[in-house]
């Protein structure tokens, strides 16, 4: 079996599973501060009659400065050359890829949160036993509900690593045997591997032990 070069395994794909490639995605350039509709929405409201009191000048210009510099900064490049498949497709787009092209190997399960698209990528990273380069297979989810079925049942070590996204970037996997966290505590509130995950330091300000007052 020859060794797929870059981009091949799409077109394979493409060919025989027709429609498990996803659509291109668009950015909404959301950064944690609301998407730039809502930005637009707002400048517009500051120049039609908008009756709150106006901010000083100096604080207004600076605010400006920053969205404007927010608004123009280069976005992240996703990678499209790798075959970027639909969720709902991932158990059969990688039981192909194990039993037609001889990928039995997936190396491990990693996750990118780019909070500028609005979307958490898993990427599943495969080989093939006998050696020669990877393929990649990634899969991209809102990130307000980013569910992908999980491989575990087909592919028993993805267990761990699946654990693992739901824990730190709030991946949900259906079909995981024991979808539990896996470094932060069952109470814990969030996925601290967001980036939009509020954070000082080594500190979780939001979380209280148990016990613990609330400051007033």
């Amino acid at each position: 079996m020859s060794l797929l070069s870059k981009g091949e395994l799409r077109a394979i794909l493409e060919r025989d599973l027709p429609g498990v490639i996803a659509p291109p995605l668009r950015p909404t350039r959301t950064n944690g501060h609301g998407s730039h509709q809502q930005d637009v929405q707002e400048d517009a409201a500051e120049t039609t009659g908008d009756t709150t009191p106006a901010p000083r000048d100096s604080d207004s210009a600076a605010a400006k400065g920053a969205k404007s510099q927010e608004s123009h900064r280069p976005l992240p490049q996703l990678n499209d050359d790798d075959a970027v498949v639909v969720a709902e497709r991932l158990p059969e787009v990688l039981s192909f890829m194990r039993e037609r092209l001889g990928y039995q190997y997936l190396s491990h399960i990693t996750a990118v949160d780019y909070l500028e698209y609005g979307v958490i990528e898993v990427i599943y990273h495969l080989f093939r036993i006998e050696g020669g380069p990877g393929q990649m297979v990634r899969v991209r989810a809102p990130r307000e509900n980013p569910v992908i079925p999980s491989i575990t049942p087909i592919w028993p070590g993805a267990n761990l690593q699946e654990r693992e996204a739901w824990d730190l970037y709030g991946v949900q996997f259906p079909g995981h045997p024991y979808h539990k966290r896996v470094y932060m505590w069952e109470e814990f509130e969030g996925h601290p591997m967001r980036k939009d995950f509020e954070k000082i330091g080594d500190a979780y300000y939001h979380f209280k032990w148990k016990g613990e007052e609330e400051e007033e």
